[in-house]
């Protein structure tokens, strides 16, 4: 059998356009491949940072309401203001005494701060 030596014939040039158009298939095939996987990939990330934003936003929210709660518990837990201490009558040692004790169990309660306890207490002794 004796080849042709120059131009291929019909069946040769068929068959190299067969195989760049197989492999220009397959290249466009990988390339339309990975550019979906990007996409993929950027819409899950994109998805992601949705719901942390989300996320934050309800934790942030739920900070703010127990922040709220907090604020209204302490304000209904907070102690009344003491009452002014009653000027003891001019005559009575024993009710001086009484006035006395009964200033010491509110400073030992903490209802009377130092300064209060001293300021009365120069108030009851005149």
């Amino acid at each position: 059998m004796r080849r042709r030596i120059g131009r291929p014939g019909l069946v040769g040039t068929m068959a190299r356009t067969a195989v760049v158009a197989g492999t220009a298939s397959a290249v466009a095939g990988g390339v339309q491949h990975r550019q979906a996987n990007r996409w993929n990939a950027q819409q899950q990330q994109a998805a992601e940072e949705q719901a942390a934003a989300q996320q934050q936003a309800q934790s942030q929210a739920q900070v703010a309401e127990m922040q709220a709660q907090l604020n209204a518990l302490q304000a209904q837990q907070a102690p009344a203001p003491p009452a002014a201490p009653a000027a003891a009558p001019a005559g009575g040692g024993g009710d001086l005494m009484a006035e006395l004790e009964k200033l010491a169990n509110m400073k030992a309660a903490g209802i009377l701060t130092d300064a209060e306890f001293a300021a009365a207490k120069a108030k009851l002794l005149g």
